[in-house]
């Protein structure tokens, strides 16, 4: 894992803003392969087990395409999936790997949130004199939501980038690329979840219109109409444009932050595929 990806110098460690930036240069420069990637790991969700794994796994390519073309040494989609499809379960064990460990972080969370809320509401229901009961929901209810908030944030920002070594290192297996993602962020949580909270603001416009207003509507229709069926329909279809919109900057934004981390924690001579009078900084 020592390899220089760079053809000449070194970048400078990446601002929050030009994270983001340079993934959605990436994303717009194209847009064409991206989506099409993403339009069909989104139809093999819909296969169980071996379609999850395919998702995955292209989710990954997307990322391994992103990555070649930030270091000088960009690869047609064929090539770089001959260095993805091998690895095939691999990605589903990654992504089962984090969404089961981040399910058993946020169930410890809620519950210790929730006993932690009920202490501190009944002490303080106890203090000023008012109902306990209606005390402790409250003050449990915000220091749960708090704790969980947190706590799911950061061990995300840890795992974050956890496809990504899979995808462009050789030699590693799926649990090695969980821990490599472990290691490579250990320095740059916060940072990481302010990258993850812009990305966020980017998508949020697309995300709203697409998943959320259908949804709002659905809330105001009886459930077993045909207005709520049709509503239903153009939900979930919106839901479907709407990640295979979002899904290829989520993977090219983690392709520039796992080429930033390593330059950062490695020193590695990264090179940022711009013209050289762009400034980064």
């Amino acid at each position: 894992m020592s390899e220089n990806f760079g053809s000449s110098g070194q970048i400078q460690p990446l601002s929050i803003g030009n994270v983001v930036s340079a993934a959605v240069r990436l994303y717009r420069s194209h847009l064409k392969t991206y989506l099409n990637l993403a339009a069909i790991a989104h139809l093999w969700v819909l296969v169980p087990v071996y379609g999850w794994a395919k998702y995955a796994a292209i989710s990954g390519l997307i990322s391994r395409l992103a990555f070649g073309e930030l270091i000088y040494q960009p690869e047609g989609v064929q090539t770089a999936r001959s260095h993805i499809n091998p690895r095939l379960w691999s990605f589903l064990r990654v992504a089962f790997q984090v969404g089961i460990s981040l399910l058993i972080i946020y169930i410890g969370l809620a519950i210790v949130g929730g006993v932690l809320g009920a202490l501190i509401g009944g002490v303080l229901g106890g203090i000023f004199g008012v109902s306990t009961g209606i005390t402790v929901i409250i003050v449990g209810g915000i220091v749960t939501v708090v704790l969980v908030l947190l706590g799911l944030t950061w061990f995300y920002s840890r795992w974050i980038v956890a496809e990504v070594p899979l995808a462009v290192e050789e030699n590693i297996n799926g649990g090695e690329s969980v821990a490599r993602s472990w290691e490579l962020t250990k320095a740059s949580v916060f940072r990481i979840q302010g990258i993850v909270l812009v990305g966020f603001i980017v998508t949020l416009p697309l995300v709203f219109v697409l998943n959320y207003i259908p949804s709002l509507f659905l809330i105001r229709l009886e459930p077993g109409t045909a207005i709520y069926s049709i509503v239903n329909l153009i939900s979930v279809i919106g839901s479907l444009i709407g990640g295979v919109l979002v899904m290829p900057f989520w993977q090219a934004l983690k392709a520039v932050l796992y080429l930033d981390l390593r330059s950062r924690r490695e020193g590695l001579g990264l090179q940022l595929r711009e013209p050289p009078s762009q400034d980064f900084r």
